[in-house]
């Protein structure tokens, strides 16, 4: 899909048109540009984390998702991205700094107590049981309120009527973006305000990496706030509120996705090279990669 479309189908009335500069957060000044004022719903502040004793990989990082919004985080590889995300999932312990859910703290609570909480989690790897039916995927989804299973498989096959459709197939004989279908639809199970997605579009064919940015504007649509961690950093910046971008564990800039886009710093020291990266796979990959021909 070209950047025409995809711009003409994930455009909203949160799309800000290009014309004003995101803001470098040296000094943290600006360090939520674009925000929406009042109460966050999710709120990282500060955070040190890392995952062996004296080594952070996150040095004092923040974010904050409004109601409604749909965040994106970029940035060079090791720059802390799905760290972060894990730490907000209570993946990562978080050794300084807080975490907020409609402000109470949730800083290391359990992934299994914050997914009754209202937040979800998409990995990005091993995110389906291959030998289950996507519909036993989906129970597993909602095995911690089971009699709301129908109702929510009601909802997520509304989404994605292929699932509804093919709910009796085996997770494991779907290609890889059927795959990640499956792996967002149970983590809408337990009806989350919060879904914290990593790199959902890796590994897919180009094709198949629109697909995916668009279902994720779709749930965002639906009611659900999103924070997305993406290498692919444009595509990422075009269906998104407000960006994030991560360097060596900080935050670099902040603004809305659109501003990113076409902020000339960020575009020199972090676009430039990721999206040459991704179209350079993308131009030289083939439509269906064997991975996908299932």
């Amino acid at each position: 899909m070209s950047d025409e479309a995809m711009d003409a189908v994930t455009r909203d009335d949160h799309g800000t048109p290009p014309g004003t500069t995101s803001v470098a957060l040296g000094d943290r000044a600006g360090l939520h540009r674009g925000a929406p004022t009042g109460e966050p719903l999710l709120a990282a502040t500060d955070l040190v984390a890392g995952y062996l004793p004296g080594v952070n990989i996150l040095n004092g990082c923040d974010l904050v998702l409004h109601p409604g919004e749909l965040i994106g985080i970029i940035g060079p590889n090791g720059a802390g991205k799905s760290t972060l995300l894990k730490a907000l999932f209570g993946l990562v312990n978080v050794r300084s700094g807080s975490v907020t859910l409609g402000g109470e703290d949730i800083t290391n609570l359990r992934a299994d107590h914050l997914v009754q909480r209202g937040v979800g989690f998409v990995p990005q790897n091993n995110n389906v049981f291959p030998s289950l039916t996507i519909e036993e995927n989906l129970q597993m989804g909602a095995f911690q309120a089971p009699r709301k299973f129908a109702e929510r498989f009601a909802f997520v096959a509304e989404l994605f009527p292929t699932l509804g459709e093919r709910r009796r197939q085996r997770a494991g004989s779907l290609s890889g973006g059927e795959r990640q279908m499956v792996a967002m639809a149970r983590a809408l199970m337990m009806e989350p305000s919060v879904l914290l997605l990593d790199e959902p579009s890796a590994g897919l064919s180009p094709v198949k990496q629109d697909e995916t940015f668009l279902r994720t504007r779709k749930i965002n649509k639906a009611g659900v706030s999103v924070v997305i961690v993406e290498q692919n950093a444009r595509r990422a910046l075009q269906i998104c509120d407000r960006g994030y971008v991560l360097d060596q564990g900080r935050n670099a800039y902040s603004g809305p996705g659109r501003q990113l886009m076409h902020d000339p710093k960020v575009i020199e020291l972090y676009l430039g090279t990721l999206a040459t990266d991704v179209e350079a796979a993308a131009t030289h990959a083939p439509l269906i990669p064997p991975a996908e021909k299932s």
